[in-house]
């Protein structure tokens, strides 16, 4: 078979399966991994951050555990409030540190989009995206230690200063009680917008197609009713993180 007859004949058959798709074969499935912490290949995807840019004391890492029948991921530290003296940082107390998801980069190559996209509905041309449009719930398995920590979403920048770098932020609380793992479920509609920690004071809502990435953080201060707090360690244990479609 030449080359071109290949080519032909790729296309007509993934034409033909575009034309013999059932129904159900157009639904996203119910739930589906956003992160999995199965390996050590996975935290390539994450960086980490800390009041330590700005001249706090707090650390943090992220490393993978392996147990005897799975792994997950491990994120700890220590939270101080205390800053470095003489730092040039106009700050007077700390106490933060984060992981956040790097942005994600296109993985296949344009020249085969056509066949592709053919092939695979749901696919996006512009895969920096993760498109949760068809899912209505953030779900997190983690093991907690009593501390209440922050899940935060990136969208694309469109509400706070349009064309700039810093991408919108939408936050909500997830906590659960220490030792255990448990499955945290947080409807995408209790995240709240924020500009730099700050609750915005407006009715806005996320494009959850445009969401460029995710986070978990601690603060020594804040929280919910019952939560541990103040300066010391922390570690929180991390399964997967997923979305779902309760409705």
């Amino acid at each position: 078979m030449s080359r071109f007859r290949g080519i032909w004949q790729a296309s007509l058959n993934a034409t033909k399966k575009a034309l013999t798709w059932n129904v159900d074969d157009w639904i996203p499935p119910a739930e589906k991994y956003i992160f999995n912490f199965s390996s050590k290949e996975e935290l390539k995807k994450w960086h980490l951050y800390s009041d330590a840019e700005f001249g706090g004391l707090s650390s943090a890492s992220l490393e993978i555990k392996d147990d005897a029948n799975k792994s997950s991921g491990v994120f700890s530290g220590n939270l101080s409030r205390d800053v470095t003296e003489g730092t040039k940082w106009n700050i007077t107390r700390s106490g933060f540190c984060g992981m956040r998801s790097k942005k994600a980069a296109p993985t296949f190559v344009i020249r085969h989009m056509k066949t592709l996209i053919l092939a695979n509905p749901f696919m996006s041309l512009f895969d920096g995206f993760i498109d949760l449009e068809a899912y209505d719930t953030i779900a997190l398995r983690i093991k907690g230690d009593g501390r209440c920590y922050i899940s935060t979403i990136y969208t694309e920048n469109w509400v706070n200063s349009p064309g700039q770098m810093e991408d919108n932020s939408w936050q909500s609380f997830v906590f659960v009680p220490k030792d255990n793992w448990y499955i945290a479920k947080i409807p995408l509609d209790h995240y709240l917008p924020t500009w730099r920690g700050n609750v915005i004071e407006a009715k806005l809502e996320m494009n959850p197609s445009r969401i460029l990435g995710m986070s978990l953080s601690v603060n020594a201060d804040g929280g919910v009713p019952g939560a541990n707090s103040g300066p010391g360690d922390f570690k929180l244990e991390i399964d997967w993180i997923k979305a779902l479609r309760t409705q």
